[in-house]
């Protein structure tokens, strides 16, 4: 009997952990269990918080992430330590690079030897090697300290720019113990951790003057935009102003992508032509050419809506800051607008309608055209049909043509329901973004990859098939990193970098896990096979065989991609 009473008087760190995160309302997390986590993993799914294990922590990080960015709430990716905290670093600076707030949390050796680097298991400083890649990093060496960890890591993730945070939990720390009433009050509910940042009155005037005196305004909305969630206020304002739009790729769908004032299918035009830009919740990067060159017009002026004030004249001078959250700005905006005050002239409307209607009109002839084998148009015409009427589908996409041909074919009606590599474009994210997705959302996914990309992270649907999830993944077989008919220079033996192994039945896979597999080499037989799979509502992957021809060098990113103008040594 002394020995019960002192077990219901004490607690430990796993149980710490645990009630911190529950106190915060966090109900999911994604992870990979082993050493020192795995009595945290099981403990936190017996205390009623959800637990999907993953076959690799990159992938549980990226739908931690993705978690994030669709909730508004930190995604959180537990991790072992070391390797294992490596492998979900990867997607933890994409987090922070994509602006998602996700939190990994990592088991990691004991202090004492690591620091003296006296060779413990798994030894690495963990903190400190993710400090360049995350917006904060923590170690909590103290139990009592682990509802303040907690506290921190959340605040970091979500306010301002949201990003990823890590959060170091020692072995020592885990199992430590404590009298429970010290530990409950240990614990720390965090209040408004994400509080509004109201533009200056005066900021949002300069930026309306600016607007009204534009012959040529342009509106970008970036997935900043639709993190914020203020989806109302932002289609408001452009349907009062009558400013043509122009969404980045994760942006699609905060205005039906068929709206009038749509300006994707004349983006070359709008951006060259511009005298005035205004950026919601997009940054001047890559993506756009930092603003620069012959994509842009050199007199462009430009208004920016970010939450960062360290993000004005990153590239571009901008002459109208705004910097506030999107929903504080979009809310000022229209309260600040009079009737008629921002009106674009007919004469840049007219360009714009020609130019859409002469692009679209050349789309339509190469998504109307049948050739055999499948290309990259008729594949995804077929998906696209399939997917006109479900609006409530989570479009994942990424490769290099698979993600380029996608993302202008397949068009979007809800907003934050296309997901893709975004800022860094980096490979692997599908089959954690589909997971994620379908686990917060519990609606459909239809993972649209590249065979390459599809490889990065593959395994992970034995994860979708083991939770039932409801995921259908498209694998674009074209037997190649691009495409599939490189050949080895040497006259070797074996296969060019490019090439993957032809005819691959990757819809085998999927079937050693009691999943469907469908394999189809026409549009009609896409077409059923993803209708048949979305209506099942189970684990499906289409093994869609398109010409090996198809697809280009790199993309739309041949520019990034510079190729070698000296001849081999054996050739010379």
């Amino acid at each position: 009997m002394p020995n019960e009473n002192k077990s219901n008087s004490i607690t430990d760190g796993f149980h710490l952990v645990v009630d911190a995160l529950k106190l915060n309302g966090i109900d999911t997390i994604f992870g990979v269990a082993g050493i020192p986590i795995t009595d945290l993993a099981r403990l936190a799914q017996a205390e009623g918080i959800r637990y999907i294990g993953f076959r690799h922590e990159q992938s549980a990080g990226n739908a931690a992430a993705i978690a994030g960015y669709l909730t508004k709430k930190p995604g959180i990716c537990l991790t072992v330590s070391a390797p294992g905290f490596l492998n979900g670093m990867v997607a933890l600076a994409n987090a922070t690079t994509n602006g998602f707030p996700m939190i990994q949390i990592s088991g990691s050796s004991d202090r004492e030897i690591v620091d003296l680097q006296q060779g413990d298991y798994e030894e690495l400083d963990q903190m400190n090697a993710a400090k360049p890649y995350t917006k904060a990093a923590f170690r909590v060496s103290k139990p009592e300290d682990i509802g303040v960890g907690v506290a921190r890591a959340i605040h970091a993730a979500v306010s301002g720019r949201p990003g990823g945070v890590y959060l170091d939990l020692t072995a020592d720390v885990l199992a430590a113990t404590l009298d429970k009433d010290a530990a409950n009050q240990s614990l720390v509910r965090v209040v408004d951790p994400s509080p509004r940042q109201i533009p200056d009155p005066e900021s949002i005037k300069r930026a309306i003057d600016l607007l009204a005196s534009a012959q040529r305004p342009l509106i970008i909305l970036g997935k900043g935009a639709a993190y914020a969630q203020a989806d109302d206020a932002i289609r408001s304002f452009i349907e009062k102003t009558g400013i043509p739009y122009l969404p980045m790729s994760m942006a699609k769908g905060l205005l039906p992508d068929n709206h009038k004032q749509s300006a994707a299918a004349a983006r070359s035009l709008v951006l060259s032509q511009a005298d005035v830009v205004m950026l919601v919740g997009a940054r001047l990067n890559w993506l756009l050419a930092q603003g620069k060159g012959p994509h842009w017009s050199p007199t462009a002026q430009f208004v920016q809506v970010d939450i960062s004030p360290t993000e004005i004249d990153s590239n571009r001078a901008i002459a109208a800051p705004v910097v506030a959250d999107i929903g504080s700005a979009m809310s000022g905006f229209l309260a600040a607008l009079k009737p008629g005050q921002i009106q674009p002239k007919a004469a840049w409307i007219d360009a714009i309608a020609e130019r859409k209607q002469h692009n679209t009109e050349r789309m339509a002839a190469r998504l109307d055209a049948s050739p055999s084998p499948m290309n990259f148009y008729s594949s995804l015409r077929a998906i696209r049909d399939v997917l006109a009427n479900r609006p409530d589908i989570y479009v994942v996409n990424e490769g290099a043509n698979t993600l380029d041909f996608g993302r202008d074919i397949i068009d979007m009606h809800q907003p934050r329901k296309r997901l893709d590599c975004g800022t860094w474009g980096v490979m692997g994210i599908g089959m954690g973004y589909a997971i994620g997705a379908a686990v917060v959302s519990g609606k459909p996914v239809v993972a649209v990859e590249g065979d390459s990309a599809f490889g990065f992270s593959g395994m992970e649907i034995e994860t979708i098939c083991r939770y039932h999830l409801p995921i259908v993944v498209v694998v674009f077989n074209n037997g190649g990193i691009y495409r599939g008919d490189d050949v080895n220079r040497s006259g070797g033996a074996d296969p060019s970098p490019t090439v993957l192994m032809k005819d691959a039945r990757y819809d085998k896979l999927i079937e050693a896990f009691d999943g469907t597999g469908h394999n189809v080499t026409d549009p009609r037989s896409l077409t059923k096979a993803l209708t048949v799979a979305l209506a099942s509502g189970k684990p499906a992957l289409i093994n869609c065989v398109i010409d090996p021809t198809a697809g280009t060098e790199s993309g739309h990113l041949q520019n990034l991609n510079p190729q070698s103008q000296v001849s081999s040594g054996k050739n010379n």
